[in-house]
């Protein structure tokens, strides 16, 4: 798989986590067995903040948010064909749309990336990151294209190396994932034409806004946010 690193004794199951938290440390620890010490982490909101809070506190390093969104199918709020991050960031997959549909989607998109960014990191610049190994860290990779555009913010950034990692991933979202990213870190990973990153978890439910900004105040009481 190249740049992929899964764990086979957890991989093609499902569920393998108790929670985000659980797959977290999970993750922190798989990470660790193989050496892989990441300078600094970059949460992606919602669902990746729980998770990179573990992360961060097992290497004691500094995290930060980094907003990004999928670009939408006009008839959908849920299937998307690319993702628009900070820093003009944006990644388009293949899609039956016009090219005038696709820029009224991609614009949307950058609409929400804006807003999150003023409720959720406050309007604050993002992190110079140059030089360092960045773990960009959601709680799962089902398409890939919001990791990709968060790799590609993040070496934006300055980073030295970007890792994509996540408790959970599809087969064909960690591929494409690793066409940018330096390497793929998940320890669950399945294959198959039904992929959802739910499954991968016993307990599932929607983080708010209100609760990343809970967990990021628990980030800054442990001293691990970047201000």
């Amino acid at each position: 798989m190249g740049k992929i690193i899964y764990d086979p004794e957890l991989s093609e199951r499902a569920p393998v986590y108790r929670d985000r938290r659980h797959a977290g440390r999970v993750l922190a620890e798989f990470m660790a067995r193989h050496g892989l010490v990441p300078d600094f982490v970059l949460a992606i909101p919602a669902g990746g903040v729980p998770v990179a809070i573990e992360v961060a506190k097992r290497f004691n390093v500094k995290m930060d948010l980094i907003i990004v969104k999928k670009v939408l199918y006009p008839w959908t709020t849920e299937a998307g064909f690319g993702a628009v991050g900070p820093l003009g960031t944006v990644v388009i997959g293949p899609n039956p749309l016009r090219e005038e549909e696709v820029e009224e989607q991609v614009e949307e998109a950058r609409r929400k990336v804006e807003l999150r960014e003023r409720v959720l990191r406050g309007g604050r610049p993002y992190p110079d990151l140059s030089g360092l190994k960045v773990a960009v860290v959601d709680d799962g990779i089902a398409a890939g294209y919001t990791m990709m555009v968060a790799v590609l913010a993040a070496r934006k950034m300055g980073a030295e190396e970007v890792w994509a990692a996540a408790p959970t991933a599809s087969l064909e979202g960690a591929q494409r994932v690793a066409q940018v990213a330096d390497l793929v870190i998940v320890p669950n990973i399945r294959s198959g034409p039904v992929f959802a990153v739910a499954d991968a978890y016993e307990v599932w439910y929607d983080l708010s806004e209100e609760d990343v900004l809970e967990l990021l105040e628990e980030a800054r009481r442990l001293g691990l946010l970047a201000l």
